[in-house]
């Protein structure tokens, strides 16, 4: 069996390549490889190597960069956001031209990312069928596991592959294309599963790990609990034996853990996880774009970051206000950022490697609270990085949005955008909102 594996194109107002791959498409193909008789090929939109592009996009040495962009016009509801708006990846003609180059597949294994970006999927699907006509797809993801419905009504795909993808590929594609030595269900624990089939990847110079899955907080806007129920955590040798290996095959030196909670319980895991990859991965470098919890920061587990080589290290503070903490983030608590800070400088890092997460848009979250929570950070000789809020379906901040009719229960995902609250249920005009970033310490906090 040919099984084709796409990551379509991002259409949206802005995106930045911040360490981002198809990790779970490239799990979902380990799975294919390891328990049926097929060959996967990928084709990935979001390919900032691809040759196919006029120009090779600039790249940081740690592997992020902007992604290669045309204008295309704004759908209906978005009309009023004064904003442009784009195709982020590859173009057209070169999808089209890798659709062309390899054999017909049996199957189409698609992922997807943010709700808002559903018109990534449904162009690419087009294409698909305009190339393959009758070929079955399935999709999964992010937004076809929150709005499955919505996927399967206008997405153009044959099936949706709700949350992960050991429960429920192999029972769709057992219905799409009958029994054909596929099982009906994997058995395995999530953290004894085949490897990602990174060597799908063109450009391995940066690769993402997961070494936890889930997370055991629940914050009021945050969609992991729902995409990931329970928690489970890979062994620490095995990760170090992963990374090894990838520096090995690969030349990989840049990694990013993609954990929404890496430091918890942090004495089992993390801590003997730093302590391989010190002892076996010296030459390679570490990043945490999904946030750590500065609650879990202490002196031993910043000395450990230090000596593992972690060179980016994006911290969870979420706010500083009060109400905001105690009603969305029970994660954080007054004096936490203070305290990981101390530990962090006495490890070695220096202020500029450090950056804060703030959220913005969060409802009810006040101007002047937002505001607070940018000083309180520069004060501390940080750089604070505002987190837009995006209203997640099945979250307590979706449901209040839809309670207050600010959002209606069946609106178009792409009103979840984050950047369109400023022009719909936020209580402040847009300008306040542009005068956030004119906050921030340097304009390079503004990348994404």
């Amino acid at each position: 069996m040919n099984v084709l594996c796409i990551n379509p194109w991002i259409y949206d107002f802005t995106a930045y390549d911040f360490w981002l791959k198809p990790l779970g498409l490239l799990s979902a193909a380990a799975l294919l490889r390891s328990y049926t008789n097929c060959d996967c090929r990928l084709i990935d939109c979001l390919d900032r190597s691809h040759p196919s592009l006029p120009s090779i996009p600039v790249s940081r040495p740690d592997g992020r960069g902007h992604f290669f962009k045309q204008e295309v016009p704004k759908p209906d509801v978005l009309r009023g956001i004064p904003r442009r708006y784009s195709r982020y990846g590859i173009s057209l003609e070169a999808f089209r031209r890798e659709l062309n180059r390899g054999p017909r597949p049996d199957l189409v294994l698609m992922t997807s990312g943010m709700t808002y970006w559903y018109p990534g999927v449904q162009h690419a699907i087009a294409l698909v069928r305009e190339r393959f006509g009758c070929v079955p797809v399935i999709l999964g993801g992010i937004y076809a596991s929150l709005m499955p419905d919505h996927a399967r009504a206008v997405s153009g795909a044959d099936a949706v592959c709700i949350g992960p993808a050991e429960k429920s590929l192999f029972p769709l594609i057992r219905e799409l294309l009958g029994d054909g030595g596929c099982p009906g269900a994997v058995e395995d624990r999530w953290e004894d599963l085949p490897l990602p089939a990174y060597d799908l990847l063109n450009d391995r110079g940066t690769l993402p790990l997961l070494t936890s899955r889930g997370c055991p907080f629940d914050c009021s806007f945050c969609a992991g609990p729902r995409l990931y129920p329970g928690f489970a955590q890979t062994p620490p040798g095995r990760v170090v034996e992963l990374v090894t290996d990838l520096c090995r095959r690969f030349g990989t030196r840049q990694f990013a853990f993609y954990d929404d909670s890496l430091l918890v319980n942090k004495h089992e895991h993390f801590m003997p996880l730093m302590r391989g990859l010190i002892h076996a991965c010296r030459d390679a470098a570490f990043h945490t774009p999904n946030g750590l919890h500065v609650r879990e920061i202490d002196r031993p587990i910043a000395d450990l970051l230090w000596k593992a080589g972690v060179k980016s290290l994006f911290l969870s503070q979420e706010s500083f206000e009060p109400d905001i903490l105690r009603r969305s983030c029970s994660k954080v608590a007054p004096g936490d950022l203070e305290n990981a800070l101390k530990h962090l400088r006495a490890a070695g890092f220096l202020p500029s490697q450090i950056r804060v997460y703030l959220l913005a848009g969060l409802p009810r979250q006040s101007l002047e609270g937002i505001r607070e929570s940018i000083r309180r950070v520069q004060s501390l000789g940080l750089r604070p990085f505002l987190a837009y809020f995006s209203p997640v379906p099945g979250t307590r901040d979706w449901s209040y949005l839809v309670e207050k009719r600010f959002l209606a229960q069946d609106a178009d995902p792409l009103l979840h955008n984050k950047l369109v609250f400023p022009y719909t249920w936020w209580d402040h005009a847009p300008e306040d909102f542009d005068s956030l970033n004119m906050m921030l310490v340097s304009p390079r906090s503004r990348e994404v």
